[in-house]
């Protein structure tokens, strides 16, 4: 460091330095033996050429011969001495200082760096003791630290500590955890990886999709995949929304049955529902209020609101709207006690009637006509037995299940994994997955008409998880990405479609296996493995 600090006060000497210092006779001295040099030289190649024509020996030399080659040598010395000092003084000089400023630069920075390490680690597990303590709560490191990652290995050391397990396998590097701050995951220490497939081409209403999926279950993709080439070849699915309205439904009580039926009738009348659709338009660009429904238990009364929510799913744009509506109703029924926002009669991530039957979301029927040669070939069975498994295992088998929205084969599966890939919330998958399976033979008997119709699809295409990137460029490879600027909902009632016609491809492509008795061999051969992974790691 002591050298560093001396060569770093030397000044640097440059070539206009060198040329003042430099004596007025050198000068000179370089004129004439440049002259010199170029003379003797012309001399001697005379002599040559006058030699060669006269046929004299060319070791045979004269006196002036002889001086003009001391002369010729004598100057070529000079100036090659001459030069070769200037370069070397000027570029050694130059490269040598130029190395000890480099080099004191890099020591410098080495430094630098091992003391912001050592004083970054000293500070980081301070911090560490802090939350390990119970001093510093885990959940405000990244305002704290103010680095979103730096926040989540600093909980993830400490965590490990805490409970004396390792996290070992978990990635942390890898992920932008600016991304979901505030908006999708509190108190990260790391991501999950899943597997992401994609199943397609599939043909929905003539356009031709190719749809991700992200599970961790083999031959899932690979036989919704199958159903997708059954459609395909067959000429294609069609999908049609039948509705579109996100619900919230709080609940409030009265002092008496009567005061709350009171309110339900006032709710409920024609007359009154353009006011109250105006003060729960306010909340949203988007939100507009169609409909209330209303159910009274006793003094309690439970108010389900449904709104068109734009290309959003919209759980927080119709809670604000009913909060808006809350508190214009409490002027005329200040006796109203507000007990919550949602009382379950919405009813969201548990399976419930009011959904199956009203619905939540998009309600969406898709169908495909399934030739019998690709009943035969690519599905492997026939017609007729597609029809009789349908009817004995979704319809009655379900039924004498008590069944509740669930008179499919495996429609979940498919919802999980688009909504997985593409951003969706997965605890919707409960109601989303609510599906009736229908398959018919036509044509006298030779085609399969297969049918899915779901009446609460909760999607969307904006907000939450769907703008983070993986699930963004998923979204993208869909054409559905974000808010429509065409039509507003759009993208919504898209995707929407879409994830029908996947679970239409997955319910032929499984109850095909299920009715030529494939189900074992297929699973035995795509979800089982027999290399050691943990061996591996």
């Amino acid at each position: 460091m002591d050298a560093c600090r001396q060569s770093s006060l030397k000044p640097y000497p440059t070539r206009d330095n060198k040329k003042t210092v430099l004596p007025t006779s050198i000068a000179i001295s370089n004129g004439l033996f440049f002259t010199l040099f170029f003379s003797v030289t012309y001399f001697l190649l005379v002599r040559w050429r006058e030699k060669i024509r006269d046929s004299t020996p060319l070791h045979v030399v004269t006196m002036s011969e002889m001086a003009g080659i001391i002369m010729f040598v004598a100057s070529f010395i000079y100036l090659v001495g001459f030069f070769g000092v200037s370069f070397y003084s000027d570029d050694e000089d130059e490269e040598e200082i130029e190395g000890d400023h480099v080099e004191c630069e890099s020591i410098n920075k080495d430094l630098l760096k091992e003391t912001t390490m050592v004083m970054s680690s000293e500070a980081d597990e301070a911090l560490i003791q802090e939350v390990v303590s119970g001093k510093t709560p885990s959940y405000s490191l990244e305002s704290k630290v103010g680095d979103c990652k730096h926040a989540a290995s600093i909980r993830r050391v400490a965590l490990e500590r805490i409970t004396g397990k390792s996290l070992n396998g978990l990635p942390l590097e890898g992920f932008d955890y600016e991304s979901i701050f505030g908006q999708c995951c509190e108190m990260p220490v790391g991501y999950v990886q899943i597997p992401v497939g994609v199943a397609g081409p599939m043909l929905l209403d003539g356009k031709e999709l190719y749809v991700p999926m992200a599970t961790t279950e083999g031959c899932l993709v690979a036989s919704t995949n199958r159903g997708f080439k059954a459609i395909y070849v067959s000429g294609g699915a069609t999908g049609v929304l039948l509705k579109d309205g996100m619900t919230r439904a709080p609940v409030v009580r009265f002092g008496s049955a009567k005061r709350a039926a009171e309110l339900k009738f006032f709710l409920e009348e024609p007359l009154n529902f353009e006011t109250i659709a105006s003060v729960f338009n306010k909340s949203s660009r988007f939100g507009r209020l169609q409909r209330i429904q209303c159910a009274i238990a006793g003094k309690n009364l439970y108010i389900r609101f449904t709104c068109s929510t734009g290309d959003a799913m919209g759980m927080n744009m119709v809670s604000k709207g009913v909060q808006n509506v809350l508190n214009y109703l409490q002027l005329d029924f200040p006796d109203m006690d507000i007990l919550g926002i949602s009382g379950n009669y919405c009813s969201d991530k548990k399976p419930a009637a009011v959904n199956w039957i009203e619905g939540r979301g998009k309600s969406v029927v898709c169908e495909a006509i399934i030739n019998e040669q690709v009943v035969t070939k690519v599905l492997k069975t026939t017609v007729a037995s597609l029809v009789e498994l349908n009817m004995l295992k979704n319809l009655t088998g379900s039924a004498l299940a008590g069944a509740l929205g669930g008179f499919n084969a495996h429609a979940s599966n498919i919802v999980s994994a688009v909504y997985i890939a593409t951003g969706q919330d997965p605890a919707q998958n409960i109601e989303s997955s609510h599906c009736i399976t229908m398959m018919e033979a036509v044509n006298e008997g030779k085609d399969l008409h297969v049918s899915v119709t779901m009446p609460s699809i909760e999607v969307g295409t904006v907000g939450g998880g769907t703008q983070l990137a993986s699930q963004s460029a998923c979204l993208n490879l869909l054409g559905v990405k974000g808010a429509s600027k065409e039509s507003a909902g759009s993208n919504a009632r898209q995707l929407a479609k879409v994830v029908a016609a996947s679970v239409l491809a997955g319910e032929l492509s499984l109850m095909s296996a299920i009715a030529a008795g494939q189900l074992v061999n297929s699973h035995m051969k795509y979800n089982r493995s027999s290399k050691d992974i943990a061996g591996k790691a």
